[in-house]
């Protein structure tokens, strides 16, 4: 393995702290050895005050002075309270420097995880769950944290204060002295043995914790497999066992815990005991005064606070020490990778020239399985390179090394005499393109995704800056050792692409999602998507112009008409749900929700006042008793659900509930929660969807009188809150498509959706509005991980995002096998044709692609069995004797690298059963061999059919 330098993190948590905030902990201790003073003077003052003022032999006499005995209790008290001011004020000066130091070290702690963990190389993420990484970074480091403000303040300030107490006890009297102290030494001895036995349960269910949080990120990542197989029941009994082994480890935890607590609290209340005896008996005698007494009892009682603290701050130390060491020794694996791989120098370029060389390559899996055997290969660039073989070839790893995503156990790969394992990302990045199978979708938009690849580092700083903020984050930035990157600025560097204006920018990514068959699909988003208030005038007028346009056409066309039911004020949509019918428009903001309407007051009088609340509830009620009907027998996850969303599947027992407490014509006397419940459900109906018959013509006219009350009488507050529909302006929180037809699609009408979805595309078209549509499809939210988007849909995303991106070389691993099997050969001849003059890398998931590349290497087990043009590594596998040209040539390829088969034979040992094959079917043979070669041919024959067909082969073949 090779030697990595570049950062690394300290091995304990004292060489932490040493390295980052030794200055600080100098300035907290400094200020702790100034509390010490005003400590001994507010446990020296409360004796004099006792003995000079309160006493009944008080000597008025103090520092020279001579006091009326009521003056100088005065004095004595107002300096007392003084000394316990200044002394609290830098108590909290301290506790606040100390808090903020705490902070910075934590962030910084968290961002070198951080970092260290975009340093993994791949195969650790392969050993170390999500759950467990999340966990580390984020809950794991919480306590040490706030341990680095106490790594110096507490022993220094706690300890100090202890002393100063014992000092001034032994001042007082050197036998009650030696009574303070006499259980510590017992302490001292006793608690710390206990104290690692608690550690040690705690670094043990540190670890059930993690692997807690494992389990749980893999349900979460399962969840569709567990309900798709039954598999609830058995995933809970596992998890009830690992939280089970949390319980016993903490029972055990808790009875030393407290052991602990019980010892140090007897001994705490056995200092009392001693003073009372020996002191009382001391006083009786004359050797002590009784102020002195009460001085030494009432120090003592401070003495077990910084005492108490000092044993925590143990106790928490050597949890820290452990939890640190652990979390360390997970983000320092031995391959990781170089810190000077994500910095770099990001202005020097990486061309893509002379040749790329493969040399003595050898890969070891974490297990030290061999992934990659000894490979050597060399060719000209720029080219075109395919990669065949059977899963499990080493096909998948070596697509990963040449992209530099692989760290070689031995061996490099070079371009241009360049060790990519040299190069940072900042070059390798922008030099290279990577799309995987299985690309990885951020949660954002899908625009933001799409310019992932040109994100590299700010181009121009953030607009409308606030400077005084900005300076200070940018301050606190550098003082946690983070990077002073402005996540805020343009990162967007398509000045890289030599695309400056905006125009050529838009046609950059228009042209990148043609080119990966991703323009329809964001288009259908864009018609989905709100319009919003980022509109040009002239963007305005040609979707008003559209909507004219479909007006016309419709009154050219009775029967395209009745496909759709444009909105009227005068009139109830049945196309649209009763909240729509209500308000006569859509809502804006998050804070006003139209599936909680009941939840505003102006709603709820506006049925009041109409007349409409009773009926309403009603209808609520004959709704609600439906559900319940339907849904009981059903599961959670049945898609009746779906279909008739009035009542969620966790609701529906307070429903049930609601219901049977319900009498129709008593509605009036529910709970004001229950009515608002029952006045929700109708809200969500759609008379043409549902068709449950609720909805009497009379009703309707009452809501549509409703709604000319609702907008009368708005107050002013809510006015930005409602957007109404008007024929003559557009609706912006309505989607595009809705603001085109000013309408719904007529529910139940057979083709409704494909012929208004033809005239609004010849619309689009005529008026030429599908750029600006798809502009609005870009903004459209991906969700966690791209769980909105269909499967092929990411990996278009992925193949546009790598083709705006513009890199010198593309690597491909079997990037289309998600695509419908009709777009496969398109997105591929787009990308060749797009990288005309560059070089492209490609695992092939096709095999037959191969003739379509310059050079081919096939890989069998990790090892490269040959190299070479196409017809050279056909020749080459068959052996002199019997290579296979044309058709047979084609029908060798897929038998060695069809990737769907799950259990291929080495190479040679398919050419010795294709050569004795040939033998049997040799003239002059049996019938029963002339038969099998008739079989072969045969399916020889229509395997190349299905191949120029653009279908795949099947595992069998």
């Amino acid at each position: 393995m090779r030697e990595q330098a570049g950062r690394s993190m300290e091995s304990s948590i004292y060489a932490f702290v040493k390295r980052y905030s030794w200055r600080q902990q100098l300035i907290i201790l400094g200020m702790s050895a100034v509390l010490l003073p005003l400590n001994y003077v507010t446990l020296e003052l409360p004796k004099t005050i006792v003995n000079r003022a309160l006493g009944e032999n008080a000597t008025p006499h103090y520092m020279g002075y001579n006091f009326d005995r009521l003056n100088l209790l005065w004095l004595l008290c107002g300096l007392f309270l003084a000394a316990v001011v200044v002394s609290g004020g830098l108590k909290y000066i301290v506790n606040v420097y100390a808090g903020i130091v705490s902070e910075r070290m934590l962030r910084r702690l968290r961002y070198q995880l951080y970092e260290h963990m975009l340093r993994f190389p791949l195969a650790q993420f392969r050993r170390t769950s999500q759950g467990e990484i999340v966990q580390m970074i984020n809950a794991e480091t919480e306590p040490l944290g706030g341990f680095v403000a106490e790594a110096v303040s507490t022993p220094g300030l706690q300890g100090g204060t202890l002393l100063t107490t014992l000092v001034f006890i032994f001042v007082q009297n050197p036998i009650l002295g030696m009574a303070a102290i006499a259980l510590y030494p017992l302490q001292i001895y006793l608690i710390p043995k206990l104290q690692r036995q608690v550690n040690q349960l705690g670094k043990l269910r540190v670890q059930q914790v993690r692997r807690n949080a494992e389990r749980i990120s893999e349900t979460v990542q399962g969840a569709r497999d567990i309900h798709a197989n039954d598999g609830t029941r058995y995933e809970r009994a596992r998890m009830a066992q690992q939280l089970g082994e949390v319980f016993w480890i903490r029972f055990d935890i808790y009875k030393k815990k407290f052991l602990i607590k019980f010892l140090n609290n007897f001994m705490a209340q056995f200092g009392p005991f001693l003073f009372y005896s020996v002191g009382g008996y001391l006083v009786l005698q004359g050797s002590i005064t009784l102020g002195a007494l009460v001085a030494i009892v009432s120090a003592h009682k401070d003495i077990s606070a910084p005492w108490k603290e000092l044993l925590a701050f143990y106790q928490g130390a050597y949890d820290v020490k452990i939890k640190y060491e652990q979390v360390v020794t997970q983000f320092m694996p031995p391959d990781l990778r170089r810190a000077s791989r994500l910095d770099g120098d990001a202005n020097e370029r990486l061309k893509i020239e002379t040749n790329l060389k493969v040399s003595k390559l050898s890969l070891q899996d974490e297990n030290g399985d061999v992934l990659l055997e000894n490979i050597d290969l060399e060719v000209e660039l720029p080219t075109r390179l395919a990669v065949i073989g059977p899963a499990g070839s080493g096909k998948e790893d070596l697509i990963l090394t040449l992209a530099g995503l692989h760290v070689p156990t031995t061996g490099k790969v070079t371009i241009g005499g360049r060790d990519l394992e040299e190069l940072p990302e900042a070059v390798l990045g922008r030099a290279i393109g990577f799309i995987g199978s299985q690309p990885y979708i951020f949660a954002g938009t899908i625009y933001r995704n799409l310019v992932y690849g040109l994100m590299h580092e700010p181009v121009a700083p953030r607009p409308n800056v606030d400077e005084e903020a900005y300076k200070r984050d940018l301050s606190e930035s550098r003082l946690s050792g983070n990077t002073t990157l402005d996540v805020e600025a343009d990162w967007l560097g398509f000045d890289e692409l030599g695309l400056t204006k905006p125009a050529q920018r838009r046609a950059e990514v228009m042209r990148a999602l043609d080119l990966a068959l991703l323009s329809d699909d964001v288009y259908r988003l864009g018609l989905r998507g709100r319009v919003g208030k980022a509109l040009s005038p002239e963007s305005v007028e040609r979707i008003l112009e559209a909507r004219r346009l479909v007006e016309e056409r419709l009154n050219q066309d009775p029967k395209l008409r009745r496909l759709i039911e444009r909105f009227d004020q005068d009139r109830y949509n049945d196309n649209a749900t009763l909240a729509e019918n209500l308000l006569f428009g859509t809502l804006r903001g998050d804070d006003f929700d139209a599936d909680h309407l009941t939840q505003y007051p102006y709603v709820l009088e506006t049925l009041a006042r109409t007349g409409l609340d009773k009926e309403l509830m009603s209808v609520g009620l004959k709704i609600a008793e439906t559900m319940v009907e339907l849904f009981a027998d059903l599961p959670p996850d049945h898609d009746y659900y779906r279909q008739f969303s009035f009542i969620a599947a966790d609701d529906l027992p307070y429903y049930r509930a609601l219901v049977s407490r319900a009498q129709p014509g008593r509605l009036d006397k529910l709970r004001r929660a229950d009515q608002e419940r029952l006045l929700m459900l109708p809200f969500k109906l759609v008379e043409t969807r549902h068709r449950l018959g609720l909805l009497t013509e009379d009703l309707k006219a009452k809501v549509v009188a409703a709604r000319h009350d609702f907008r009368e009488h708005l107050p002013e507050r809510l006015i930005d809150r409602v957007d109404f529909f008007d024929p003559d302006r557009l609706n912006e929180a309505s989607s595009v498509q809705d603001n085109i037809i000013f309408g719904r699609i007529a529910l139940g009408q057979a083709g409704a959706q494909q012929r208004i979805g033809q005239l609004i595309a010849d619309i689009i078209d005529e008026l030429e509005l599908k750029p600006f549509i798809i502009e609005i499809g870009l903004e459209a939210q991906v969700g966690v991980s791209g769980s909105r988007l269909p499967v092929a849909q990411r990996q278009k995303l992925a193949i546009a995002r790598a083709i705006l991106k513009r890199p010198e070389m593309l690597i491909v691993a079997d990037a289309t096998g998600p695509l419908d099997i009709g777009e496969q050969p398109q997105v591929r001849d787009n990308i060749l044709k797009e990288f005309e003059g560059r070089t492209v890398v490609w695992a092939l998931h096709q095999h037959e692609w191969a003739r379509d590349f310059e050079h081919v290497a096939v890989m069998d087990h990790g090892r490269l069995r040959a190299f070479g043009g196409y017809d050279e590594v056909m020749a080459k596998i068959e052996g002199p004797s019997a290579a296979p040209t044309g058709e047979a040539a084609n029908d060798r390829a897929d038998e060695l690298g069809n990737a769907n088969q799950s259990d291929a034979a080495p190479v040679a040992e398919a050419a010795d059963r294709a050569s004795h094959a040939a033998e049997e079917g040799e003239p002059g043979g049996s019938t029963q061999s002339g038969e099998k070669t008739s079989g072969t041919a045969r399916a020889a024959d229509s395997k190349e059919q299905r191949r120029r067909e653009g279908v795949p082969a099947s595992p069998a073949e």
